[in-house]
């Protein structure tokens, strides 16, 4: 009875904003609609036990019921997410100045308690990575490239996009024939593989996945580049020797807000004195650093990046700063990563009869939820995705040009 008149209030409450593409069926058949249009997405609640989860939502309440089985939803990944934002900012709206740190400072400090040691950082990486890649070529361009794409007109194709963001980044930091680049986490091996092969570059790429190194490796081989190009399974602060270039992208997220320092400054040890290097990594917009809002971190932490952690873009350039880089050119690419997601989202749904076949059915949720999930998070700037060049503090940057001109020069 009790969940009842609460579930009452709770449905008054969402008539009362505006109409959303929403229906609810209850255990008992009940119905509850929320909009004079047809509904395009439908929350089936199977017993009253899970009435719990709506009537106290949050992104993570409602993803890790749908995530375990609690619940079950119907409709495209984009509607879902639009709707499930809606039913937890409803929710928390009021509370959102104090619900905001008590959501993203438990996770910080728990991490930081924990701490980043190779061996746990090691596990997470795998946790994600080593589904299988072919699980990853279901839904990314065929150079599976795991991160922001950069959309030079926004018209490009995934694939387009993805091969534009690598040229963007190796112009950018002047990669030159004969360079020796390191690649810090190298995914799939697409960027190494492209320095060397357009550039000229002598590539070491590292990664802590085992599913990635396998694939990344035959694809050099496959490419006739095995004289140009090594792939380790290698810890970043495991590596030694000088490198006139270093990119990090999209791996920065798995160090820990704390380990930043030192991380950069491994970075800075590993660089050459006229060296150039680029983070290109997401940071929350939160300026304490506590994470995506309504519980999206808290989601994040537990089902998809174990141990991952966001800092603001503030933290960075102090972090590098402290680690002996001097920071050189700064890039939002918010609006890309959006995009991105939403290329993936689509890529998700278009192939998810195949991709269940692939793994189980948590996992496929977890996925589905987190993909367009991260769509809606950066769309409105609860997240974002920062190019950062550097070079060591305190010398000439004389490999850098003059003016940004030459990072937009036409190939």
């Amino acid at each position: 009875m009790f969940n009842q008149i609460r579930l009452r209030a709770w449905s008054e409450g969402l008539r009362s904003q505006p109409s959303l593409p929403l229906r609810v069926e209850l255990w008992n058949g009940q119905r509850l609609d929320f909009s004079p249009d047809p509904p395009r997405v439908t929350v089936h609640v199977p017993h009253a036990r899970a009435l719990r989860y709506l009537l106290s939502p949050s992104l993570y309440n409602l993803g890790r019921a749908y995530v375990e089985g609690a619940i079950d939803v119907s409709g495209s990944a984009n509607d879902m997410i639009a709707v499930v934002n809606a039913l937890a900012g409803n929710a928390v709206a009021k509370n959102l100045r104090t619900a905001l740190p008590a959501l993203g400072l438990g996770r910080l400090l728990g991490a930081l308690a924990r701490g980043h040691t190779r061996q746990r950082d090691a596990a997470a990486v795998r946790y994600h990575y080593d589904v299988s890649n072919e699980f990853y070529a279901a839904w990314l361009d065929p150079g599976m490239v795991y991160s922001c794409a950069y959309f030079d007109n926004g018209d490009e194709t995934l694939a387009e996009a993805q091969v534009k963001k690598i040229d963007h980044i190796l112009t950018k930091i002047g990669v030159r024939p004969g360079h020796r680049l390191l690649d810090i986490g190298c995914g799939w091996g697409a960027l190494a593989i492209r320095a060397a092969q357009r550039y000229g570059a002598r590539c070491v790429g590292i990664t802590l996945s085992d599913n990635q190194a396998w694939l990344a490796r035959a694809q050099v081989e496959r490419a006739g580049l095995g004289g140009l190009v090594e792939i380790r399974l290698q810890d970043y602060r495991d590596v030694g020797g000088q490198f006139d270039r270093i990119t990090s992208v999209g791996m920065f997220e798995h160090v820990g807000v704390r380990q930043l320092p030192a991380y950069f400054r491994r970075m800075a040890t590993l660089l050459a004195p006229d060296g150039v290097a680029m983070n290109h990594g997401l940071t929350t917009t939160d300026p304490d650093s506590h994470g995506a809002p309504n519980g999206g971190g808290e989601f994040i932490s537990r089902y998809v990046f174990p141990h991952g952690e966001l800092a603001h873009l503030g933290t960075v350039i102090q972090a590098m700063q402290e680690g002996g880089l001097e920071v050189r050119d700064v890039e939002n690419l918010r609006r890309h990563y959006a995009r991105t997601c939403a290329m993936w989202t689509d890529n998700f749904e278009a192939n998810a009869q195949r991709i269940k076949g692939m793994t189980d059915a948590r996992r496929f949720r977890i996925w589905q939820v987190y993909l367009a999930g991260c769509t809606h998070a950066f769309t409105h700037d609860w997240i974002s995705l920062y190019q950062v060049v550097c070079g060591k503090a305190g010398r000439d940057p004389a490999a850098i040009p003059w003016s940004r001109r030459y990072m937009y020069a036409q190939a």
